[in-house]
């Protein structure tokens, strides 16, 4: 048998690759034109809880992107509430990128910036298509990992007049809401509740760390026209949320509708979220097969649970810029 390499790219090579918010929305819009044209495969992510007093667990995310890219991809991730208090970051995830004609790995890649970047850039590519063009106001609820990509490349794509920030602890917010204001070099607004957020906002994004599922977003603080975004893993928006939109968008509809988590779990149980209401995947819109956002006065709800095809795709593009800058290491595999 010939030798078989892979490449592995650890957490201070993916920073010193340094990819930029166009290189990181170019690989994700292409990547979701592709699952939209049906040269994709994903399968629904699975869950692995280790059970006892432990406050976490893994998602295992699996997929196969064609096109240029051509790789099959399986990553796992923790999601781990308590990290915290060790100083560890809650999510921490690894890629493995393999080929799918052959089943040879290619790469291994540590993802837990891949995860933030890839969730961000789902975000604003959605808001892309999804939110008004004119969108001035953000309000994002939430300062976990993902949570500094979502505000970085939806402003990048909106330059917001005025961004605000919520979340649980105080010192958590604060030390957000300073990281945004010296990357994007303008005012943030830190908030003490979340209504204060999200009124009269164009752009909602709700990605909160709740420990079981509370409707702490209320509908009635939602503007007409606004986007919103809820993702958590635990649901904090009422079931009267998607009563009040004009569309419902979700990343893949096959990993929504069924699973333990996710922020619209209750309205897929209780039909308001189906086949029949659902509006589109975001990947049909990518590829032109549905239709956006056709007038401001619209309402749109997008729920995204995070796309293995996204990583598969950033993975890629991390790659091919480390092969030219000459940046990882070259593994013998066997």
């Amino acid at each position: 048998m010939k030798p078989i390499y892979i490449d592995f790219l650890n957490g201070l090579d993916i920073a010193e690759l340094a990819l930029s918010n166009d290189e990181i929305l170019a690989a994700i819009e292409a990547s979701l034109a592709l699952q939209g044209r049906g040269e994709a495969v994903i399968e629904p992510r699975t869950h692995l809880i280790p059970g006892g007093a432990i406050n976490g667990h893994f998602n295992v995310l699996r997929g196969v992107l064609g096109g240029d890219i051509g790789h099959a991809g399986v990553k796992v991730v923790g999601d781990f509430v308590d990290n915290y208090r060790q100083g560890l970051p809650s999510e921490l995830a690894i890629l493995n990128l393999l080929d799918p004609a052959t089943g040879v790995p290619q790469a291994i890649l540590d993802a837990s910036a891949i995860t933030d970047m890839r969730t961000g850039a789902i975000t604003a590519i959605g808001a892309k298509y999804l939110a008004r063009p004119d969108s001035k106001v953000l309000a994002h609820i939430g300062a976990r990992g993902t949570a500094y990509w979502n505000v970085r490349l939806l402003d990048h794509l909106f330059d917001f007049e005025e961004i605000r920030v919520h979340s649980r602890r105080e010192d958590s917010r604060e030390a957000f809401a300073e990281r945004l204001r010296r990357d994007l070099g303008k005012p943030v607004i830190v908030t003490h509740d979340w209504e204060s957020a999200v009124r009269g906002a164009d752009i909602v994004v709700e990605a909160s760390r709740l420990n079981q599922p509370e409707p702490l977003l209320r509908t009635e603080w939602i503007k007409p026209g606004a986007f919103v975004v809820p993702y958590g893993t635990m649901s904090a928006v009422e079931l009267s949320l998607t009563d009040i939109m004009d569309k419902l968008v979700v990343d893949d509809w096959g990993q929504c509708k069924g699973g333990m988590f996710g922020a619209l779990r209750a309205h897929v149980e209780a039909g308001k979220l189906s086949e029949q209401t659902l509006h589109a995947e975001l990947g049909q819109i990518v590829a032109g097969q549905r239709s956006g956002r056709q007038h401001g006065e619209e309402t749109i709800l997008f729920w995204h649970r995070g796309l293995s095809l996204s990583d598969i795709a950033l993975g890629h593009a991390l790659l091919q810029k480390a092969r030219r800058l000459g940046i990882g290491q070259r593994l013998r595999f066997a």
